[in-house]
């Protein structure tokens, strides 16, 4: 087995994407994640859940070091650049996966990375070598002219194709070395696309300056998207910047957002907490509008709702609670056999078995879409309505059920408050939409049920000796997600009781300088796992709308601090060393991030 220390800190990667697929990239410019064409497929470059065997693209100085590496995003932008300073000379690295004008219209997916000399001499050797599906394919390597070879494996096929020529080695792996001074540009583009294509035939080799045009045109295009993005404070360029990474894992084809880009990523490093993140939850989606639509993106706002409308077939007896980015229904979970996993925490794992769980919250989550949706000025159509009807029925019939709830309990389900204050909500807001949509609708049996639906959490989910909601029916244990109770306006955020509520989530889930664990009950699971970051952003977001804006900056900034150096979040974060952990970048910590720094503008606003 690979030594741990030989395994970057998560910390340590970057982001690059096309709003189809993604990868990340280490400090040191080599490519350790990537799975090709969409999120979710076999990844090509798996280093980064396996050292040896997982397969990368590299490019790295020959000389012995020091060298340093300073990277940044070129501004609003997922274009990387990565400048190498050494002995003999600097030079300089962008990456990116290039984005068309209409980056709907092609599953050809092309990473771009273009080296350039700045000063001195700098010797590099770029390595290109794919393990197609998680690893387990090394690849058939063929060459189609002078600079360009393809990689195929199965179903899978890379075209490499470098202005210094590559040439194959032992190991089924491409390479070349050269040397770049100031204004020298060499380009290496790969490009994904069916085996049977290379077989019809390859296509011509890129025209350097076409691809010079295509960087800049990425360029432009992440820029304008970010253009609208706007908070007005110190806070926007963050913001700005969770933003583009939510653009990032959004699946522009259906407008599916993937909860991360990654999957086996470790929540307690050596343990089995390792997930596969790369598909769109209702709930991280739902949350992911709202967040959206803050910052001014409407349209990425309402793309989720149509496109859980159709995964869910219009019918809330078909609903699941997590769906692949393509409205896929069967996810059932799987192991890689043979990968040693991230720090040798295995298994690594395929899928996700929570589809097949009962989460309540689902309802509230799409009927709030909704909602919201109708208050940027849209009524539901005759076919949404009767989909939302169906919706908030089976909240009034079902919330009596225990369920696994918003942190998918491993367990025996149970009845989570926060559960059923989302059932509550379905209830409450499509009353509230029969009324102003004017919409016909069994609202007697609903105000029915709603009622009795509060005075059982106001009796079994609230500890009437602390004054504070508990996260499960005649329990005392504080759970996290309780924050989220005023963003369906079951209490206000500043009542009494959800201030005596946040005091005791504090006090009793806290994990030292603004972090919180999301519960501490024992959830049957071996391990003990990090501190969830969005939990932390949650709490800012509590604290400034119930008026602690002071209170709430300090803990905002102790948590958009335990960004990495380019402002991405992980899911979880050590408190003890301060390392990342869990499924990388992760979209529940980027929104949570955008929701409070909204929050702390419009606190600021008010006063």
């Amino acid at each position: 087995m690979t030594a741990a220390d030989d395994y970057p800190p998560i910390a340590e990667y970057a982001l690059i994407g096309d709003c189809h697929s993604a990868a990340l990239v280490s400090r040191e410019g080599s490519i350790e994640w990537c799975c090709l064409p969409r999120f979710d497929s076999g990844s090509a470059f798996g280093r980064l859940l396996d050292r040896r065997q997982g397969g990368h693209c590299s490019i790295t100085p020959v000389e012995p070091g020091p060298w340093e590496y300073v990277r940044a995003y070129l501004d609003d932008t997922l274009v990387l650049e990565t400048t190498i300073h050494g002995p003999a000379g600097e030079a300089k690295l962008l990456d990116c996966f290039t984005v068309c004008p209409n980056p709907v219209g092609t599953e050809q997916r092309r990473i771009l990375r273009v080296i350039e000399g700045v000063r001195g001499a700098v010797e590099l050797e770029v390595r290109v070598a794919p393990r197609f599906d998680y690893g387990q394919v090394r690849p058939w390597i063929r060459r189609h002219g002078r600079r360009l070879h393809s990689a195929i494996g199965g179903n899978d096929a890379l075209l490499a194709w470098c202005e210094q020529a590559l040439e194959e080695d032992a190991d089924h792996e491409l390479a070349c070395r050269f040397a770049v001074g100031p204004r020298d540009r060499v380009r290496l583009v790969l490009t994904y696309c069916p085996p049977e294509q290379i077989d019809a035939g390859p296509p011509p080799e890129p025209d350097p300056a076409e691809l010079d045009e295509r960087l800049e045109q990425t360029a432009g295009w992440w820029r304008e998207w970010a253009k609208p993005l706007r908070l007005g404070t110190r806070d926007e360029p963050a913001a700005r910047r969770s933003g583009v990474v939510l653009k990032a894992l959004t699946y522009a084809p259906t407008g599916a957002v993937a909860a991360a880009a990654t999957t086996s990523l470790p929540e307690a490093i050596g343990g089995p907490r390792n997930w596969d993140y790369r598909y769109a939850w209702v709930r991280d989606s739902s949350f992911s509008s709202r967040a959206f639509a803050e910052l001014g993106a409407v349209e990425e706002a309402d793309a989720f709702r149509a496109f859980i409308m159709r995964s869910a077939a219009g019918h809330a007896g078909d609903l699941q609670v997590v769906y692949g980015v393509r409205g896929e229904r069967r996810l059932r979970g799987d192991v890689v056999e043979g990968l040693e996993g991230y720090r040798g925490s295995s298994p690594v794992r395929l899928g996700n078995d929570a589809a097949e769980q009962s989460q309540l919250d689902a309802y509230g989550e799409l009927v709030n879409l909704t909602w919201r949706w109708h208050v940027r000025g849209h009524s539901p159509s005759d076919d949404d309505w009767r989909f939302l009807v169906s919706l908030i029925d089976h909240a009034a019939e079902q919330w009596s059920e225990p369920d696994c709830g918003i942190w998918e309990w491993p367990g025996k389900p149970d009845h989570f408050v926060h559960s059923k204050v989302l059932c509550w909500s379905a209830l409450d807001r499509g009353i509230r939409l029969a009324e102003e949509c004017m919409r016909r609708a069994p609202t007697r049996r609903w105000k029915k049920a709603r009622d009795e639906l509060r005075e059982t959490i106001e009796k079994h989910g609230y500890d009437g000796k602390r004054g504070v909601y508990v996260q499960a029916f005649d329990r005392t244990e504080m759970d996290a997600a309780l924050l989220l109770l005023p963003t369906v306006e079951y209490v206000d955020w500043g009542d009494e009781r959800m201030r005596r509520t946040v005091a005791a989530v504090r006090e009793e889930l806290d994990a030292g300088e603004g972090l919180l664990y999301r519960y501490r009950r024992d959830d049957g699971v071996e391990g003990q796992e990090g501190a969830f970051m969005c939990c932390s952003f949650w709490l800012a977001e509590c604290l400034a709308r119930a008026g602690e804006l002071s209170e709430a900056r300090v803990v905002f900034d102790q948590a958009v601090a335990r960004s990495n150096d380019l402002g991405l979040f992980s899911e979880e974060i050590d408190p003890k060393t301060g390392e990342l952990l869990g499924n990388f970048p992760q979209g529940l910590t980027h929104l949570a991030h955008i929701d409070a720094a909204v929050a702390l503008s419009e606190a600021q606003d008010r006063l």
